[in-house]
């Protein structure tokens, strides 16, 4: 930490988006100057650039992380990704993901674009869906005067007479499911939410409660705004943006997930974007889209880490993505991921490797091992002399100088040499080759509109931390600076 690694990010962002890149930037601790600093360069580059920020939802513009889908069951894929796999809950992880499916269907099916608070909220109640879908399916199988129907049979419920499950539900959806039966229509979306709906409270329960937490993260506050725009109200001057606008339009992205505020909530999002640019990248490799140069760069990598970025790693390159991401030891991977055999899957799909100043010798044999062994010649002078103890010679003595040349193979960086690199230098291993390099710290100007300089300047207060960017600088006896 405070050895430049964001500095840098800054300058490779800046090259991207001056070359013209589709550029991506996650930021989950909340940079001030790295904000500034991209939204300087595509005003610069003349570009179009959103700013998401979680910590700021007045000024953020807005993202529906599964509002874009080329096939309806990517819907569930996306919410369930964070939820555990492992053990027994991978039974409770693929029932959850049922329901939900169930839920995103009858909501494309009715014309809604589904959201975190719409499926959160018909989860949790299914009776409200039930009896709009109901309502909507019978008007397009033409079933004659299903309304009057409907009434007349909501009239005459008896709850006593009614299997356990479904006592105390309401009327009108024991109506709708009664009408269905009597029809005799049949249709998937309706017979899997009449399954929900007929289900027993407490089992139902049980098979939710393991995404419920995370759909209570994505809701709760003034995040659920940021994450479930409302596309009709015109009065709010907010922007929207997905992943496929943003590559058409070869735009900029800045995002602040507020990790250092609320870091479950923050990876949450973050997890849940990289899947839906997973989608549409997906989208794009077999379809006749135009393939454009996506950099993605991801600060704190470790915080976004997830089973859905191991596709978009693997997969991304031949839509055109090329990630970077920035991290401070390697047993971050590790940490982050919760498998250390997914953390090598994930550091085998980078190519380059750029390493400032570590701390660790574990995190230096990252790159140290890697390099090959080189061979190293040895010069020994041997200087010798020796007494002659034959008195009837001219000879007192005898002396030997020599040369001697030893070849043997060394490393050609040991870990010792990045833990001792100085501020702002590194170390390059690309295509085989290694350099030694020195990163340029970048020139921002104060020119961002009052709304986000006031930002900008909020995430210096809240987020700096102890330890100043100019430490180096302090003279020892703490006076100024030298």
């Amino acid at each position: 930490t405070r050895v430049g690694k964001t500095r840098t990010a800054e300058v490779l962002i800046k090259q991207d988006i001056a070359r013209g890149d589709v550029t991506i930037v996650f930021d989950p601790k909340g940079d001030a100057d790295l904000m500034r600093s991209t939204f300087q360069a595509a005003c610069d580059a003349k570009r179009k650039c959103y700013v998401f920020h979680l910590g700021y939802p007045d000024i953020s513009a807005r993202y529906n992380p599964i509002g874009n889908f080329s096939r309806i069951t990517e819907v569930p894929t996306r919410i369930t990704d964070r939820a555990s796999g492992e053990g027994s809950s991978a039974a409770f992880k693929m029932f959850g993901w049922r329901y939900v499916n169930i839920v995103a269907q009858a909501l494309v099916f009715l014309g809604y674009i589904p959201d975190y608070q719409s499926i959160n909220r018909h989860i949790l109640s299914m009776d409200e869906l039930f009896v709009e879908f109901g309502h909507a399916f019978f008007k397009g199988q033409r079933v004659e005067d299903y309304s009057e129907k409907l009434a007349t049979l909501a009239a005459a419920v008896n709850h006593n007479q009614l299997p356990p499950a479904i006592r105390g539900r309401d009327n009108e959806a024991i109506a709708v499911m009664q009408l269905y039966k009597n029809e005799e229509l049949s249709d998937p979306i309706f017979d899997g939410l009449l399954s929900s709906f007929r289900a027993d409270k407490s089992y139902y329960d049980k098979i939710v409660s393991n995404m419920t937490p995370l759909l209570e993260q994505l809701n709760t506050g003034r995040t659920s705004e940021l994450l479930a725009p409302d596309y009709l109200d015109l009065d709010d001057p907010r922007e929207i943006f997905d992943w496929k606008s943003v590559i058409e339009q070869e735009a900029v992205v800045y995002v602040g997930l507020d990790c250092l505020s609320d870091s479950v909530v923050g990876g949450a999002v973050g997890a849940s974007m990289f899947s839906d640019l997973t989608a549409t990248l997906g989208g794009i490799y077999k379809g006749n889209s135009k393939i454009r140069r996506i950099c993605l760069h991801a600060d704190e990598f470790a915080e976004l880490l997830g089973d859905q970025f191991i596709p978009l790693a693997n997969k991304g390159g031949g839509a055109g993505l090329q990630i970077t991401a920035y991290t401070q030891t390697s047993a971050d991977l590790t940490v982050g991921i919760g498998n250390a055999d997914k953390a090598r899957q994930i550091a085998g799909n980078f190519n380059n490797l750029l390493v400032l100043r570590v701390k660790n010798k574990e995190t230096a044999e990252f790159l140290t091992e890697q390099l090959p062994q080189v061979q190293v010649a040895q010069l020994t002078t041997v200087t010798s002399a020796r007494d002659s103890s034959e008195v009837d010679t001219e000879t007192h003595f005898t002396s030997t100088n020599e040369d001697r040349i030893t070849t043997e193979n060394v490393p050609l960086l040991s870990p010792s040499e990045l833990i001792a690199l100085p501020k702002g230098q590194a170390f390059l291993f690309t295509e085989g080759n290694l350099f030694k390099v020195r990163i340029p710290f970048s020139h921002t100007d104060d020119s961002l509109p009052d709304a986000l300089e006031s930002i900008a300047e909020d995430m210096k207060e809240r987020y700096l931390s102890t330890t100043p960017e100019d430490w180096f600088k302090r003279s020892e006896a703490g006076k100024g600076y030298v």
